[in-house]
């Protein structure tokens, strides 16, 4: 019994500490240099700098289970929802969102009501929404649909420009227009088959604010990178280490490498491009159905030192988000997509009286940056968080990661694709497809597929 774990990101490495703990056998390829792709911490001067996720949703379950499994139930913390307060930006203005807002829907009247945010016809909207519960409900579409047609039927374009777009590209750094509702927003479209409005079936089942939305690690989530590694014998993981080819070979498996092996399971848990190179050889329907956009990302991050930072005028929440329409600059300078403000969101993230500054340039605008020297990539994020949060002095220091093709994008209809995709799968015993081009890209969803497709392995090998 020997499984072949191709790619080391996350998903893979999840799958690979749950074989090690199985007791089967397994080899982990990893193309570069380390292990938990794009889940990378900085530790530098008293600063604690996330290069890729900072956190994971409370409400998933895995990634905690995953921790506390490793040992790291002390190094849990919550995010500091008393200081949660996310920004859109109009014009050179922050505006607050509304308490009490889910995405776009408000589970209370009075903050949504008083928003500057919100126009007067915005208001309206909002509050007819409830009145068109049964007309909601009976109108909504058999088949899939887009965010944005979605959020437009319920609230109207101006809630849709300027509250949901910049939130969904805030998590896929993609296009509300393009993105599937299904995919992407389930429970929402839950409540409008159930009740027709989401705000009626939001103030029905809100009960107050509960645990904190995010969830991270004190050290930072490399230390869950790294306690996984350490769970992995030393002699089953191969770092750069490419895979270029994947046969079937009768009942087995055959992974071409520097050294080639022979497999009776496979677990690819690379990037969608890579997955489908891999696999279209084998059968052209996966060309067909592993074909999907991804967007890139760039992280960066500006550390602001006590005897810098003491003038600095940051306002008093996790940080903004950038709508769509205000990223179209006349001059074709790339726009930021969103900013964290670091030392808020969590404790120990920084020194005392440090301030720590996380901007995203995502869509295309990342794209046109990904060749761009580092330095220039710092002046024009430094120059737009200037616009925007006052003048800001010059850094202690700055980090930059570039994510290239990073987050899969969820189009319509991608649930159905993705059934296909599973039941082609399922005609070639012993390969599993796992990643964040599937079912979720956040930590928790990952970690869930890795550690579900190496716990399938005992039942495959049975039958």
């Amino acid at each position: 019994m020997k499984v072949a774990v191709i790619g080391g990101g996350i998903a893979g490495l999840s799958a690979a500490c749950e074989l090690a703990r199985s007791g089967i056998e397994f080899t982990l390829y990893e193309a570069s240099n380390r292990l938990g792709g794009i889940v990378e911490t900085v530790h530098r001067d008293g600063f604690v700098v996330e290069c890729g996720p900072d956190s994971w949703v409370t409400e998933k379950p895995w990634a905690r289970e995953v921790a506390v499994e490793l040992g790291l139930e002390d190094e849990i913390i919550p995010s500091n929802d008393q200081m949660r307060k996310t920004y859109i930006v109009r014009g050179r203005e922050l505006v607050a969102m509304p308490d009490g807002m889910r995405m776009m829907v408000p589970t209370q009247w009075e903050p949504v009501l008083s928003s500057p945010l919100f126009s007067k016809q915005a208001r309206q909207a909002y509050l007819r929404e409830p009145e068109r519960a049964e007309e909601l409900k009976a109108s909504a579409p058999e088949t899939d649909e887009s965010v944005a047609s979605f959020v437009r039927r319920h609230f109207g374009d101006e809630v849709t420009d300027t509250v949901g777009a910049p939130l969904l590209a805030g998590v896929f750094g993609g296009d509300v227009n393009q993105l599937s509702v299904r995919a992407v927003m389930p429970a929402f479209v839950k409540m409008e088959r159930e009740h027709g409005s989401l705000i009626a079936a939001l103030q029905k089942s809100f009960r107050g604010e509960g645990a904190s939305v995010f969830t991270t690690l004190r050290s930072g989530l490399q230390t869950l990178v790294d306690r996984m590694a350490a769970a992995l014998p030393e002699s089953s993981v191969r770092l750069q280490e490419r895979v270029t080819k994947v046969i079937k070979n009768g009942q087995k498996w055959q992974v071409f490498a520097s050294l080639n092996s022979e497999f009776d399971a496979v677990i690819l848990a690379t990037p969608a491009d890579v997955t489908r190179f891999l696999l279209a050889p084998l059968d052209p329907v996966f060309d067909e159905l592993m074909a999907m956009d991804a967007s890139s990302a760039i992280v960066v991050a500006l550390a602001f030192a006590p005897e810098i930072a003491k003038n600095m005028q940051i306002p008093r929440g996790f940080g903004f988000l950038v709508p769509q329409s205000h990223k179209a600059d006349p001059s074709g300078t790339p726009q930021l997509l969103a900013c964290t403000f670091v030392d808020q969101k969590f404790s120990h993230r920084t020194p005392a009286e440090a301030v720590l500054l996380r901007a995203f340039f995502g869509g295309e605008s990342a794209l046109r940056l990904l060749d761009s020297p580092e330095g220039e990539i710092v002046a024009l994020a430094h120059k737009q968080l200037s616009a925007l949060l006052g003048g800001l002095p010059e850094p202690s220091f700055t980090i930059v990661r570039r994510w290239p093709r990073s987050l899969p994008q969820y189009a319509v209809g991608h649930l159905e694709r993705m059934q296909r995709l599973e039941e082609h799968v399922r005609t070639l015993p012993g390969l599993h497809l796992i990643g964040n081009a599937y079912h979720g890209v956040g930590l928790p969803d990952l970690i869930r597929q890795g550690r579900e497709a190496a716990r399938q392995m005992p039942r495959f090998f049975r039958a």
